[in-house]
């Protein structure tokens, strides 16, 4: 027999059968419930004597407040926590919960449980951004669908100096400290943009500002982030701001520069993702001119210290400069 909650109905009847003298195995075959949970119910609300429908299922309605289980994010410490990560340093739920995870050798709350709360409201109060949708404003994606590529671009080619498919294994394979993806984010058309640099293996992020998005700034940018840094190749895309990249393998040493086909940006797929991560501080069309070198380097110092899922929850800068932090 599968168990059901008795009704107002049902407590009716059981009122009614009693008070003209039904057992309690009588009055259980006639709602066809076992006679023990009319017996349970009689003495849990006054015995046979002092009965009532009414007050009986008032009093099953206050019981039934108190039986659910308590939610995770009633823990303020814990609360805290989540909400910090996630309005201050832009983490994502799967960050925060892998995060977690790691470093407590436990499952201490689910990211699917992180989104259920952000999108119930829970942390509209604290969000600091005001907006219809409340907190889940913040959220990465923003609930939006991923658009295709760019198709009939104008830029003007550049000279190849090798294709991806001649890149070292040990860079496609990611087992190296060394090997950088590099593409540039734009604010205002015509003006200062981001030039942006990401190590395969530890998705390290290298973060610079061009005066424009040009080829000889661009070249100075790059040479100035991986000086003293380990580099065996680099992955731009095609964009004639990369135009001076020999000169740029001059300056390092003799790197190999290697430019995957036109229109394929996932070749560089880390890099792009980065790039998307950039534009929570960086949005379209902002002139970046005015944003400061200490700025910059902030917000890539964030970066590189989120937890990655592709890195079993550790940081990028963990990876690449062979430490470990506690963030949890």
């Amino acid at each position: 027999m599968g168990y059901k909650h008795l009704t107002i109905n049902q407590r009716e009847i059981i009122w009614l059968m009693r008070s003209v003298g039904y057992s309690c195995r009588e009055i259980g075959e006639q709602l066809h419930v076992d006679k023990s949970s009319v017996s349970r119910e009689l003495k849990r609300n006054g015995g046979i004597e002092n009965y009532l429908p009414v007050k009986a299922q008032i009093g099953y309605c206050l019981r039934r407040q108190n039986c659910h289980g308590k939610h995770i994010l009633d823990d303020t410490e814990l609360y805290e926590y989540v909400r910090a990560k996630f309005f201050e340093e832009q983490w994502s739920p799967e960050q925060i919960a892998g995060r977690l995870s790691m470093e407590n050798g436990k499952n201490v709350i689910s990211f699917p449980t992180i989104y259920r709360e952000i999108y119930s409201g829970r942390f509209d109060k604290d969000a600091p951004v005001k907006s219809k949708i409340g907190a889940a404003k913040l959220l990465r994606r923003k609930g939006k669908s991923l658009r295709n590529g760019r198709k009939g671009s104008k830029r003007g080619g550049i000279k190849i100096s090798n294709e991806l498919c001649a890149r070292p294994d040990e860079a496609n394979n990611r087992k190296r400290i060394g090997d950088w993806e590099a593409d540039t984010v734009i604010g205002k058309l015509g003006k200062a943009c981001l030039v942006t640099m990401n190590d395969r293996k530890s998705l390290f992020l290298l973060l610079g500002k061009s005066e424009a998005k040009k080829s000889e700034p661009v070249k100075d940018v790059m040479i100035k982030l991986l000086e003293g840094k380990p580099c065996e190749t680099i992955t731009p895309d095609r964009g004639t701001e990369f135009a001076n990249h020999e000169d740029v393998s001059e300056a390092l040493g003799g790197v190999q520069f290697y430019f995957p086909p036109p229109y394929q940006p996932w070749q560089r797929g880390m890099n792009e993702n980065c790039n998307g991560l950039l534009r929570e501080y960086f949005p379209k069309g902002k002139d970046l001119s005015g944003a400061t070198e200490e700025y910059i380097q902030s917000v890539a110092d964030k970066i590189n210290k989120r937890p990655r899922k592709t890195l079993g929850w550790k940081t990028p800068f963990e990876i690449f400069y062979s430490k470990s932090l506690h963030l949890a």
